[in-house]
């Protein structure tokens, strides 16, 4: 038996709002995380009232909290408690996590670091977004107020920028840019053609797609898509940036919201939840990476490749041991650079890559997407006791990885084991350039009515790191017409910024 002390999940929430649905009303973040809350409480099954037993809530960062979302509507001052007041809740502790796709897994950990404590006997983490919301009820000319202010502390952990100015001066200003030129990297050094690679990416998807099609909590009905339905540029599956049509982006127009109830084992006894409701924590652990610039292989995740060996070593467990697995799927690379090439799964595994459906597809709720993967995989876990359950989540621009082994086997809490991501050489990179360079990777950035503007990445003669950017139309006609990885590239500078065109 579980020591009291150890801290197990025993409840979860998911919740979704889908416009033009007859239930639509239209909630607020906050509202959606408070229904996601109380499901939680509520899954929990206990025989007693479990609110005033929560002595800690970590709420996750929503888009507008983390300048990454406008906010016409306006938007609470404390997020947490605002979920908080509307629960019912009087938390001791009201945490707004740091930015990043990983802080579910690290707000979970947290929590139950408090519990083990003994600081508190039961803690909630919780997050939603409504920015599908926002954009209708814009559009229709609808006007809402989601303002307020509470009294009361709580703890900001920051919304650090994921950007650096060499990047935005660059062109590096969103995460499909930035995605995109690891994207290539990565093709780069497969050596593989564009049109073999868009073919893996929907033959990693089209999976995805489908577990997205059956799931209810997914943010949009949808039908499943093959991997030719992924890969064809069409109209509606327009180029964004090379290499990504708009069916591999994650998709962020979401209203969706998601809690976890993280309790000691003795509180859980002496609240009544059954057993069956208890999942462990056998393993986690986090790791991160320098910016995209200061990388040796661009198309490589080793912070990750640490974080996942880490979690799995505290769990004692192989993949091979895993029933059911949740990778970060907010563009291919992020599944490829960790469950295929660092862990030599493959797209057609049997257990799956992905237990919701995806951030394309299920819906990539803003930095809270894999708290819906914790909510399923917790489900999926209690339909088959003793199995076992990874999952990965991924911050930034491949930036921060944090990895969470799961099962409802009992077992002493780990906390978090270290993972050190390998020092691999990365080059010096240069500032203001001149003369001849050759691309590494690149994107060509695309606009609805075509091509827009081109990022190129690459070495100079002495072996240096380059970034630069091309707005010349001829230069953009011939990265179309022929791919452009290891082309020669002219270098030029204004003062601020490098430019590039493609010789020959």
């Amino acid at each position: 038996m579980p020591s009291d002390n150890t801290p197990v999940i025993v409840g979860v929430g998911q919740v979704v709002e889908r416009i033009g649905e007859p239930d639509y009303v239209g909630r607020s973040a906050a509202d959606l995380a408070a229904w996601a809350s109380e499901r939680a409480l509520s899954d929990a099954g206990a025989d007693r009232d479990l609110k005033p037993l929560v002595g800690v809530v970590n709420a996750i960062r929503t888009f507008e909290d983390s300048g990454a979302a406008p906010f016409p509507f306006g938007k609470p001052d404390k997020f947490p408690l605002a979920v908080a007041r509307r629960v019912g809740l009087r938390p001791k502790h009201a945490i707004l996590e740091a930015v990043g796709g990983q802080s579910p897994v690290t707000a979970l950990i947290e929590v139950a670091e408090r519990v083990a404590r003994g600081e508190v006997a039961a803690g909630l983490v919780f997050g939603a977004e409504a920015i599908s919301s926002t954009r209708h009820l814009s559009g229709a000319g609808e006007t809402r107020d989601w303002s307020e202010t509470h009294d009361g502390e709580i703890e900001d952990r920051g919304s650090a920028r994921m950007l650096t100015k060499q990047g935005i001066v660059h062109g590096i200003v969103s995460a499909p840019i930035a995605y995109a030129l690891q994207e290539n990297a990565r093709r780069a050094r497969l050596g593989m053609n564009r049109e073999d690679y868009r073919m893996a990416m929907g033959r990693l998807f089209a999976p995805f797609s489908a577990v997205a099609a059956r799931n209810p909590n997914s943010c949009a009905a949808s039908e499943p898509l093959s991997a030719e339905d992924i890969a064809t540029i069409t109209p509606r599956n327009r180029m964004i940036a090379d290499p990504f049509p708009l069916k591999v982006v994650s998709r962020d127009q979401v209203n969706m919201g998601a809690a976890i109830l993280v309790m000691s084992a003795g509180a859980a006894r002496d609240a009544g939840i059954p057993e069956d409701r208890w999942v462990f924590v056998h393993g986690a652990a986090s790791a991160s990476e320098p910016d995209i610039l200061d990388r040796a292989d661009m198309g490589a995740y080793p912070a990750a490749a640490a974080a996942l060996d880490a979690a799995l070593a505290a769990a004692g467990k192989t993949t091979a041991q895993m029933d059911a697995f949740d990778f970060y799927s907010c563009f291919p690379v992020a599944v490829f650079s960790t469950a295929i090439d660092h862990l030599g799964l493959s797209a057609d595994d049997p257990c799956g890559l992905t237990v919701t459906g995806g951030l394309p597809y299920f819906g990539g709720a803003g930095n809270g997407y894999s708290s819906h993967a914790i909510a399923e995989m917790v489900d999926r876990l209690r339909a088959k006791p003793g199995s076992f359950g990874l999952v990965g989540a991924n911050g930034g621009f491949q930036s921060k990885y944090a990895a969470l082994v799961l099962s409802t086997q009992p077992a002493p809490f780990p906390g978090w084991s270290e993972a050190r991501r390998p020092d691999d050489g990365a080059p010096v990179v240069a500032d203001l350039v001149e003369g001849d360079g050759r691309i590494e990777t690149y994107t060509v950035v695309h606009g609805r009515e075509g091509p827009t503007h081109a990022i190129a990445i690459g070495r100079l003669p002495d072996g240096k790191r380059f970034i630069a950017r091309s707005d010349d139309p001829g230069s953009l006609a011939a990265m179309q017409a022929r791919d452009p990885l290891g082309a020669q590239v002219a270098l030029s500078n204004d003062g601020e910024r490098n430019a590039f065109t493609l010789a020959g």
